[in-house]
């Protein structure tokens, strides 16, 4: 592997087992501001936990304002909720002008939020595919929404953006000739893959415009874990996966929600992370490149990282939400 290629993997201290309180443990992010979409569960939950046990002040990002509350409430540190619906533009404008009208530099914006494998349904005035216009357009939207923000925080340096994408995008590489599902059948999981590859791309188009104004980006994929995520999934589906938990026990390849979310908490906060964005990661490292000895569910195809199609994502982005860098 080019030694050159910042798709390299690092000598990292963590991996597979690394749990989140693991990786920032020692570390103090007194003065630090986070925001977390959907942090209020799953992965989320347990990121909020741990950038909040080390001091960073986190805002989460939430559908249901009341249920983010009382999960978040016996959390320690400074913790916040505010009313986001990804699905919903007009929602993910009034959340970012919220949070830039407090005044307050943002440090570090974690993309978790999500949804997987759901039946069809259109969402928007332009009746865009549920999983895509969530899980990317709703969150290209609050980053360029909340990049003034962002900006306040250069000064402090390490500012990043992670953007939780999924070995999911395995599954397939942007659909740009009908990318809502128009004109072919709808499958939930050419759907799902989608929008993971555009997790990806849109952190390789980020930290190309960006980077240079000391704003970088990541994308990574979690692990398996067995979340709330999975609730669009039938109990025959699950058991076809060897998704389901037996007498307590994690599936064998899995990980506890701890360990899911400790390469989001590492994209956010590693050292070893610095002049290396747009690259994406897996159990605590920059991921290898896949080749044609990789296993299906790890690695990182080369589809998610063409900054081809980082340009052609972006313009789609822009051009479908109206809204553009400036």
């Amino acid at each position: 592997m080019d030694a050159h290629d910042p798709q390299t993997p690092l000598d990292s201290p963590f991996g597979f087992a690394s749990t989140a309180a693991e990786v920032v443990a020692g570390q103090n992010l007194h003065g630090r501001h986070i925001v977390v979409t959907g942090g209020h569960s799953g992965l989320g939950l347990e990121t909020v936990r741990a950038l909040a046990g080390a001091g960073a002040t986190v805002i989460v990002g939430a559908r249901d304002v009341d249920r983010a509350l009382k999960a978040l409430d016996p959390l320690p540190g400074r913790v916040g909720v505010g009313e986001l619906d990804l699905s919903d533009l007009n929602s993910v404008t009034r959340f970012a002008e919220r949070y830039r009208a407090a005044g307050f530099p943002l440090h570090t914006l974690i993309n978790n939020a999500g949804i997987m494998a759901c039946p069809e349904a259109r969402v928007g005035p332009y009746g865009w595919e549920s999983q895509l216009a969530t899980n990317h357009h709703g969150h290209f939207v609050l980053t360029l929404k909340l990049l003034p923000a962002l900006r306040r925080a250069v000064p402090d340096g390490g500012v990043r953006v992670v953007n939780v994408s999924s070995v999911g995008h395995v599954i397939t590489g942007m659909r740009f000739d009908d990318p809502h599902f128009r004109t072919s059948p709808y499958d939930k999981w050419q759907a799902y893959g989608q929008s993971k590859t555009a997790n990806a791309l849109f952190a390789v188009g980020l930290d190309q415009r960006v980077g240079h104004e000391g704003i970088h980006a990541f994308s990574l994929h979690p692990g398996g874990i067995i979340t709330p995520l999975q609730r669009h999934m039938s109990q025959a589906e699950l058991d076809a996966a060897g998704w389901v938990e037996r007498d307590g026990q994690i599936p064998k390849g899995f990980k506890t929600p701890q360990q899911g979310a400790a390469t989001s908490v590492w994209c956010a906060t590693s050292p070893l992370l610095e002049g290396r964005g747009g690259t994406y990661a897996e159990d605590c490292n920059i991921a290898r490149r896949a080749g044609p000895d990789s296993p299906r569910y790890a690695h990182v195809r080369d589809w998610a990282l063409d900054r081809g199609a980082a340009d052609h994502l972006w313009w789609l982005s822009e051009y479908e939400t109206g809204v553009v860098l400036s």
